[in-house]
This record gives structure tokens, C-alpha cells and sequence, in this order.
């Protein structure tokens, strides 16, 4: 039963949505390690001076803030706009390029920490699956006149809490599986609120 729980968890969503480049990828969402800046910033593409803007340490807390999902939008385009008071173009695309940067690094460990958490959910598959080998074989044992009652009962808890510990993983998978593409989201989101400044 190689997988089978992590299967049948992925099979019970659109199969539209089930496009893979990468076999070992447990999410629904298609793997991109990272953004382009052009997916989600319809502005000018930036040039040395907006880079070189964007190290500002100034510029660099405002987009910590930014960056944060726990900073609401509605907060967020305040800040957009306080900001954009005494910025000009240069200033705003500086500022979205260094909150991009921010997103697009947070969201990249994310997903190297899907990958890993992954791995681990697939090792514990393969001990589920090796427990369950077992428990088939005690009982055919036990059929045979060959019993041994103390391992039976020891592979069985082990069994339902190894199967308990899978579930409540791939619930929490589920979860973070969206978190990159909310990331994405915010990065577009906030692109507009600047781009709205700079075209003010």
C-alpha cells in the first residue's frame, strides 16, 4: 500500500488542478520555486538606480512590514500612500521591488519546507506500510497455530498512532500547500497599490 493514504488525499481534488513537474511535489498547486517579478508588477521593469534605491534601509523596513501577512491590506495601501507623499517613481518601484524580494525569499523557504516536510510524510508511509506487512504476516502466523499476542498488540498501537500522526500531517500539508500561491497574491496585490501611486 505504497503512498496510499498521500494518494488518496491528492486524488480528492480537481484533477484540472493536478499538473506536476516534479514527482516528489505533494502540493495541488504546481511547484514554482520563484516568482518572476514580471507575474505580478505592472510597472517599468526596474533599472540600477531602482535597484540600488531598494538597499535603502528606510525603504527596506517599509517593506518588512509589507511583506507580513499579518499587516492587512487595508494597513498596508496606508502605508503605500503615507509613503507616496514625498517618494517619486523611482522611490515607489524601488520600495515594490524590495517587498517583492522579501515575499519571493519567504516564499521560497516555504516551499523548500513543503519538500522536506514531504519527504518525511513519505518515509512514514513507507513505515505504515511496513507495519501493516507486518501485522498481515502475525496474522497468518497466528492462523498457523503460532501466535504472539504481545507483538500483535504492539504493532497495532504503533500502527494507529503512526496513521494518526500521517493525518494530522497531511491536514497541516493541505494548509500550507496554499501558502505560496497566497504569497503570490500578496505580491500582486501590493504591486497594484503601488503602481496606483505611481500613476497618481
Amino acid at each position: 500500500m505504497r503512498y496510499a493514504i498521500l494518494a488518496l488525499t491528492l486524488l480528492a481534488a480537481p484533477a484540472a488542478a493536478a499538473t506536476f513537474d516534479d514527482p516528489e511535489w505533494p502540493c495541488i498547486q504546481r511547484k514554482v520555486p520563484h516568482l518572476s517579478l514580471g507575474q505580478v508588477w505592472g510597472g517599468p521593469p526596474p533599472d540600477e538606480s531602482v535597484e540600488a534605491r531598494a538597499r535603502d534601509p528606510e525603504i527596506q523596513r517599509l517593506a518588512a512590514a509589507l511583506e507580513l501577512r499579518r499587516t492587512p491590506m487595508e494597513e498596508a495601501e496606508q502605508l503605500i500612500t503615507d509613503f507616496a507623499e514625498e517618494a517619486d517613481e523611482t522611490d515607489l518601484a524601488a520600495l515594490y521591488l524590495a517587498t517583492f524580494e522579501r515575499i519571493d525569499r519567504a516564499r521560497s523557504k516555504i516551499i523548500s519546507g513543503i519538500a522536506r516536510y514531504a519527504t518525511k510524510q513519505r518515509a512514514l508511509d513507507d513505515q505504515i506500510d511496513a507495519r501493516r506487512t507486518e501485522m498481515a504476516e502475525l496474522s497468518a502466523a497466528m492462523e498457523r497455530g503460532e501466535p504472539n499476542h504481545d507483538r500483535m498488540d504492539e504493532v497495532e498501537q504503533q500502527l494507529d498512532w503512526d496513521t494518526r500522526i500521517f493525518q494530522d500531517r497531511q491536514q497541516s500539508l493541505t494548509y500550507v500547500c496554499e501558502t505560496p500561491v497566497l504569497l503570490e497574491q500578496r505580491a500582486f496585490a501590493l504591486g497594484r497599490l503601488v503602481l496606483a501611486q505611481m500613476q497618481d
